[in-house]
């Protein structure tokens, strides 16, 4: 898969057996879901702005079931509600660090924090976590309703089951980021930026170097920026990469067109989305559908997910 702007994942070194625990299913209602009608779409991409190497393509007719989607990425006020109810520990906390962008990271740490080879916007922030975006000394205080970031596959997994939901699969997801347009580029349509109007958080400027901030933002926005879909879903694209229930895979053709998962078993997770890191000059996995994949005990800046739940 082409490098971009997803975080590497956990090096076998430093990883350990995950110990995650995952709530038994509960009664409790989900709210601030949309119910979405399910039906058959035509899925992927062959756009010449796609990456075939990531199992962009083919087109193909995809049935979904009905299902409900949360409007938004789960908040941190949302993921804090859940961490006092159950005492939750996320991966980033028990592994002690989790990887931040680099401009977001305090001044220090800019200068001592080791960053993957080849990846050099990337630090390993000793302390960095869901309640403490940028490592020790910050916080979402003021970020409440901002996705939760820092959490890997196994957390977003926890946090459903505690919820009475699921992660969603990737057919669910794409499904419902294009909002009922066939084949768009994006969940509003083809052109990025129509009358120049910014219609999700992604990097403008020169990356990795310097963002111009022309949608406002150079971190995560608030859940509910921006116009929602033609399903009142919010931020399908952009702001933070989500996390699918699917493990990876690209051999589409080879699975069944209804209800469609990954295979049983893999070593990676399917991502969807983009993020504020994506740009167009490098990593333009903001269009529907893009994708992309790592380890379920990986974090970052930059990965949230939302919620879905079975009808």
């Amino acid at each position: 898969m082409t490098e971009h702007c997803c975080a590497p994942g956990r090096t076998a070194e430093g990883r350990e057996e995950s110990r995650v625990a995952v709530a038994a299913p509960t009664t409790r209602r989900v709210s601030g879901l949309v119910t979405l009608d399910g039906g058959t779409f035509r899925m992927g991409t062959d756009d010449r702005e796609g990456f075939p190497s990531d199992g962009e393509g083919p087109v193909r007719s995809v049935t979904v079931r009905p299902f409900r989607l949360s409007r938004t990425a789960v908040t941190n006020a949302q993921f804090a509600t859940f961490v006092k109810a159950t005492g939750h520990v996320t991966e980033a906390e028990r592994f002690g660090w989790s990887y931040v962008f680099h401009l977001l990271a305090p001044g220090d740490a800019r200068r001592h924090a080791p960053s993957p080879e080849g990846t050099p916007w990337w630090l390993a922030i000793e302390g960095a976590a869901w309640h403490a975006p940028e490592g020790p000394g910050s916080t979402v205080a003021d970020r409440r309703e901002h996705p939760v970031v820092h959490v890997s596959w196994e957390d977003a997994r926890a946090y459903c089951a505690w919820a009475g939901g699921r992660l969603p699969t990737e057919a669910e997801w794409e499904y419902a980021a294009r909002g009922g347009l066939d084949q768009a580029r994006y969940p509003w349509g083809d052109e990025l930026t129509p009358r120049g109007q910014h219609r999700c958080n992604i990097w403008q400027g020169r990356f990795p170097a310097h963002n111009t901030e022309e949608d406002g933002h150079l971190g995560t926005a608030p859940v509910k920026t921006y116009r929602p879909n033609g399903y009142g879903l919010y931020n399908m694209v952009g702001n933070v990469w989500e996390w699918c229930a699917d493990c990876f895979a690209t051999d589409h053709l080879s699975r069944p067109l209804e209800d469609p998962r990954g295979p049983e078993t893999g070593t990676a997770r399917v991502l969807r989305g983009g993020s504020y890191l994506c740009h167009d000059s490098y990593c333009n996995r903001y269009r529907v559908a893009a994708r992309s994949a790592n380890t379920p005990d990986s974090s970052s800046g930059n990965t949230g997910f939302r919620i879905a739940a079975d009808l």
